[in-house]
């Protein structure tokens, strides 16, 4: 596959997933318009749709806090605006002086950016389109209250599957560190530095697929919390897991860095090693299947402790020292696996008894 067309793949697969926020936003946005202009009888009730989109939004998360920022926002600079142009007139300093006192005043209330945002730009339309004194200012500030409330009553009465939303993520996750394993053990069969580079390079690249991961954990509680349609109970293995499969990706990059280090310095590579790798591959890719399905995760337990047994010999084998360190580190790897299945640490450095330090070669010896 070219890379024109895994970055179409790409694309398309992140227009599927943010497919429902967007539709959420449109109804939503019209929903807000029609209140606003047929029940609150506003003329031109812009705040609506606005509220709409900054409350559910393309990346969500944290949306009570959004809606409160986007009401205060508003709040702050549409009074702001009416107290000084109804004083001072409208002109190039008056909204200088208006952006200054309303992003001041808001940013003392709260450090939030959105209601220093808001404030400013609701002061510069206050300034600019509407004229001063009247019901304008409050008007505005009913039809952002309006379009932040039918966001969240459409993202309750709409909800996105909390958990196939975690699902979606995790599963990319665990594609990219299966991927740079699998990868990694095929650099040291074959002895390839500029494979186990692009490895190395994957693995860090993957970062932002943890970051992403984070979010739509923090997004998909959001949505249980919101609709009653769904449990948060729902999410707990994909709360279990996060963290250890963050520290899985670490401890890859380090392995993936040693790697290297062992096909540069020629030193030798028990096959324990590149096994490993790829049962540990294979253990990942059994791990994005069996999550969704909850529970103990028998399969992908049972497929880590054959790992760990093989990394965990009685007899310790004779390593170079960059070679002892991809060994462990994917020790490591392994525990960290077994505690995204919901092990505890203690649990899962158990699976290694011997736990040994790997002989090194006195050659190689500090």
């Amino acid at each position: 596959m070219s890379a024109f067309e895994e970055s179409l793949r790409t694309r398309a697969g992140r227009l599927r997933t943010m497919a429902r926020p967007i539709v959420q936003c449109a109804l939503a946005a019209a929903l807000a318009w029609v209140v606003a202009t047929q029940v609150l009888g506003h003329a031109a009730p812009f705040f609506a749709p606005i509220a709409v989109v900054l409350c559910i939004g393309v990346g969500a998360g944290r949306r009570w806090r959004r809606v409160l920022e986007l009401v205060a926002g508003v709040s702050v600079g549409v009074g702001v605006g009416d107290l000084l142009i109804s004083a001072i007139g409208s002109g190039p300093w008056q909204i200088a002086l208006v952006i200054v006192l309303a992003m001041s005043v808001s940013v003392l209330l709260d450090s939030g950016a959105l209601i220093a945002l808001q404030a400013a730009s609701s002061a510069v339309l206050v300034a600019t389109l509407l004229p001063p004194g009247g019901t304008g200012g409050i008007d505005r500030m009913a039809d952002a209250l309006l379009g932040g409330l039918i966001g969240l009553a459409v993202i309750a009465l709409l909800p996105a599957n909390p958990a196939a939303l975690a699902a979606r993520h995790v599963r990319g996750l665990l594609e990219e560190l299966g991927a740079a394993l699998e990868t990694a053990a095929s650099a040291l069969r074959d002895r390839d530095p500029a494979l186990a580079d692009a490895a190395l390079e994957r693995a860090r690249a993957a970062q932002r697929t943890v970051d992403g991961y984070s979010s739509a954990l923090q997004t998909a509680h959001e949505n249980a919390a919101l609709s009653p349609l769904h449990h948060r109970s729902d999410l707990a293995p994909y709360f279990t897991a996060a963290e250890p499969l963050d520290h899985a990706l670490r401890n890859l990059r380090v392995m993936l860095r040693h790697a290297v280090a062992v096909i540069d310095k020629g030193e030798e590579v028990p096959e324990m090693l590149t096994e490993g790798m790829a049962e540990l591959s294979r253990s990942v890719a059994r791990l994005s299947e069996e999550l969704p399905q909850g529970g103990a995760l028998p399969l992908t337990r049972k497929a880590l402790l054959r790992t760990a047994a093989r990394l965990d010999p009685a007899v310790p084998p004779v390593l170079g020292l960059s070679a002892h360190a991809v060994l462990a580190q994917l020790r490591s790897l392994t525990v960290d696996l077994l505690r995204a299945t919901g092990e505890s640490r203690p649990e899962a450095l158990s699976a290694f008894p011997h736990r040994r330090t790997a002989a090194v070669p006195e050659s190689h010896a500090c």
